[in-house]
């Protein structure tokens, strides 16, 4: 596959993840609210804010990989 071509459809995969990824993540956030002091709350979400981007190393791998 072409360098362009696979850049493009990373695009596109990582823009499905990340949507996916934010609406998931918010639905399991306010679902947590009313479970969960403020404090742990707020560990929730820096959490959710970093981990989103481990499972996409092989993807920017393979988006960068030469022909």
């Amino acid at each position: 596959m072409e360098m362009r071509t696979r850049k493009a459809a990373g695009c596109l995969v990582l823009l499905t993840y990340i949507a996916v990824y934010a609406v998931l993540a918010a639905s399991l956030g306010v679902a947590l609210v009313p479970l969960i002091p403020t404090w742990a709350q707020l560990i929730f979400y820096a959490i959710a804010g970093v981990v989103w981007i481990f499972p996409l190393k092989p993807l920017f791998a393979w988006m960068n990989r030469g022909s």
